[in-house]
C-alpha cells in the first residue's frame, strides 16, 4: 500500500479522507471549483451573508440593500442556487431564499461564523 493510502494508527478517526491524503475526482473538482466561483464575487457574498443573516429573505427584499436590479438579483441567486449554496421555495410570484441546509457549515465557515 503507498504512502498516501495508508492510516496513522495515532491519526484521529474522520468521516471522510482529507483531500490532502487523497487527490480530488474529476466530479469533486468541478463542484468545489463551482462553489468557489461562485463565491469569487463581491455581489454573491454580500447576498449570501443577507440571506444567512435573515434565516430566509424574499428577492423582492434583496434589491434595495445590493442597489442592484431585480434580474440582477435574480442572476446572482441563480448562481449561487446553481452551486447549491442556497434553495429557493416561490411563493406567488417571489422567490424566498435561504441557506441549503446541506451547506449551512460551509457557508458559516465562508463568512467567518
Amino acid at each position: 500500500m503507498s504512502a498516501a493510502g495508508r492510516i496513522r494508527e495515532d491519526a484521529p478517526a474522520t468521516c471522510c479522507s482529507s483531500v490532502t491524503e487523497v487527490p480530488l475526482g474529476d466530479a469533486e473538482a468541478t463542484s468545489l471549483a463551482r462553489t468557489y466561483a461562485a463565491l469569487s464575487d463581491p455581489v454573491r457574498l454580500r447576498l449570501l451573508s443577507l440571506i444567512a443573516s435573515a434565516g430566509e429573505m424574499c428577492s423582492c427584499d434583496l434589491v434595495e440593500p445590493l442597489a442592484k436590479s431585480q434580474p440582477t438579483v435574480s442572476h446572482h441567486t441563480r448562481i449561487l442556487a446553481e452551486a447549491g449554496l442556497i434553495d429557493g421555495d416561490k411563493r406567488g410570484r417571489w422567490v424566498y431564499w435561504r441557506v441549503s441546509p446541506k451547506r449551512f457549515d460551509f457557508v458559516s465557515q465562508v463568512l467567518g461564523g
